[in-house]
């Protein structure tokens, strides 16, 4: 082996070890070690091998998920319906464990139990429903229901009338992001102003929070992103803010800059030719810079002080300067 390959492999190497270290070291090793008992209930697989004459059985063993004012017969329906058969195949072949999805959700309820003491874990059911992206899972104080129907990957076929933006986010990838943000918008003080730098820092701390309890997963996973679109962000967050800062974009009380830059949608409105080449919610991006510049530099700031302060304050305080 030649010297030039062989520095070149040391290099290589020890890019690999600084990377490896970069990511050990965000993780918790007190979080990582506790130990708690997550029960995880596969109710889809229950239900989608159940016949009429299962139904008592099932009310009996699930009463929380049979609510009483829907009758037996509506359930019976949805038993022998073509399409209920079908999403149950479809998401048995998916997923015919779950058991990968349940060590994640164990990992982050460690960080979630580590970080706010007082929290009492929910109960898991996993679903096959009605494929509504709007309504991928629910969580209450002590159940956490997942519909798996919709996480099956963007090219499935029950997402062939969805707008590809809206397909992508049908991916196993961001199921634990996305119920590591149902848990962030029960701890954060959802009173915010109607200034865009309120509702940028608002979804910051949602981000922020998904740094401490799931620092496991990419950066790109937390936002909803291809590593693409993470990158196109990052390479261009100095442009963004100084396109936001010169219109006066930041206290603005503007309504339409959430459908801009916030919500889901296909891409950022800038109003620019580069506008199909931008990442999507890009205000949300930013607000997560701005708040991890405020804890970079408040380091005595707990995280239940993050969540209730508020927005103008985390800003100003915040020095941020992309």
């Amino acid at each position: 082996m030649s010297s030039n390959m062989r520095f070149r492999l040391i290099l290589l190497s020890l890019c690999c070890f600084m990377a490896s270290c970069d990511q050990n070291s965000k993780m918790n090793p007190e979080a990582e070690d506790l130990t708690i008992d997550l029960e995880v209930v596969r109710f889809d697989q229950e239900f989608g091998q159940a016949s009429a004459m299962d139904l008592p059985r099932l009310k009996n063993n699930f009463p929380r998920l049979f609510p009483e004012q829907v009758p037996d017969s509506l359930w019976i329906s949805k038993m022998q319906s073509d399409l209920q058969k079908q999403i149950h195949t479809e998401v048995n072949q998916a997923f015919p464990n779950f058991d990968k999805e349940e060590e994640d959700l164990e990992r982050f309820f460690k960080y979630a139990t580590y970080y706010f003491p007082s929290y009492k874990l929910p109960k898991v059911y996993t679903l096959a429903e009605e494929v509504n992206y709007r309504n991928k899972l629910v969580l209450t104080e002590d159940l956490l229901l997942i519909s798996l129907d919709n996480y099956l990957g963007k090219d499935h076929k029950f997402y062939g009338g969805f707008a590809d933006y809206i397909a992508f986010q049908q991916d196993r990838k961001f199921l634990l992001s996305e119920v590591v943000e149902a848990f962030a918008k029960q701890h954060i003080d959802e009173k915010r102003s109607r200034k865009f730098i309120s509702e940028m820092i608002y979804y910051g701390k949602i981000l922020y929070l998904k740094d401490i309890l799931i620092p496991f997963k990419s950066n790109a996973a937390k936002i909803y992103y291809s590593e693409d679109q993470f990158k196109w962000a990052k390479e261009n967050e100095t442009e963004i803010w100084s396109f936001f800062v010169e219109r006066k974009l930041i206290y603005s009380t503007d309504t339409t800059l959430e459908d801009r830059f916030i919500n889901l949608a296909p891409y950022s409105k800038f109003y620019l030719e580069l506008d199909n080449e931008s990442s999507p919610r890009i205000g949300q991006y930013i607000g997560w810079q701005i708040v991890k510049a405020f804890m970079n530099k408040n380091l005595n700031t707990s995280i239940k002080d993050l969540l209730n302060m508020k927005s103008d304050a985390i800003f100003e305080k915040s020095n941020y300067k992309p």
